[in-house]
């Protein structure tokens, strides 16, 4: 084989980029999230894998033949991802939320970055698709954090080579952080890369719950992190009731009730 061309080209070779898309309770926003990604150019040279919680009417509506739907019985995001990832043909995989919007070259970056061999992967810049205010300052916070330690989160489109997602064993069996703790490991396997276009990510999760409780909650969680001490405890709360749309607003405690 020649070498790859330069510029935004997809080489053309089988599953080349297998997109993975893990899903709870979010038919909705997996519907239009498949919907923008039949727009992205050489979308035809890729593989798209839904692993979904449940096999309800209304999340096979929405792949409706569009991807592979697989239904593993974990729940949490990392065993999705997993299963999605054991299923992919590509050499590429790029992990992508269900309410997360892609430019629409963003495979050809993804290729373009990737032709230096000694990259392992990389993310997107971050960008919220609502224009609320404190959503662009959070914004802002989050662009100085990932260009200043390049840990991504799930919701900037992580993209990793196959091999090294398997030599790496896959994200870690946790419900919460397994993001933030595969890209930890990633950039010891390494160089990463940081595509400056923005990937569109809702911010529906800070707006039902409050931006700047939702800002305090995470740098919580990451201080408890960076401590080695336990996040699991959190994830329920984080990830919210298994029978609503992920980032639903939080529960009102009896107390809080009673003083409003």
């Amino acid at each position: 084989m020649g070498r790859p061309r330069k510029g935004p080209h997809i080489r053309h070779a089988r599953g080349v980029i297998s997109i993975v898309i893990p899903v709870r309770n979010d038919a909705e926003a997996l519907r239009r999230s498949l919907d923008h990604l039949e727009g992205l150019r050489e979308r035809e040279h890729t593989e798209v894998i839904v692993a979904a919680a449940d096999a309800g009417v209304d999340t096979v509506s929405a792949v409706h033949g569009r991807a592979q739907l697989l239904v593993p019985g974990g729940s949490t995001r990392a065993a999705l991802m997993n299963a999605g990832a054991a299923a992919a043909r590509g050499e590429i995989l790029w992990f992508l939320h269900a309410d997360s919007l892609p430019p629409g070259d963003g495979l050809a970056f993804i290729a373009r970055s990737m032709n230096d061999e000694r990259v392992v992967g990389g993310a997107f810049a971050h960008r919220f698709s609502e224009p609320a205010r404190s959503l662009v300052v959070i914004s802002l916070i989050n662009r100085v954090r990932y260009r200043l330690t390049r840990n991504y989160y799930g919701d900037q489109g992580l993209f990793i080579r196959a091999a090294v997602f398997r030599r790496l064993g896959g994200y870690p069996a946790v419900a919460l952080m397994e993001d933030l703790i595969l890209s930890q490991r990633l950039k010891r396997m390494g160089p990463t890369t940081l595509i400056g276009t923005p990937l569109l990510t809702s911010g529906r999760r800070f707006l039902g719950r409050g931006p700047w409780r939702t800002l305090g909650f995470i740098i919580w969680l990451l201080f408890l992190h960076t401590l080695g001490l336990d996040t699991e405890r959190y994830a329920n709360r984080w990830r919210g009731p298994a029978d609503r749309q992920p980032g639903s607003p939080w529960a009102v405690s009896p107390q809080q009730s009673s003083a409003s």
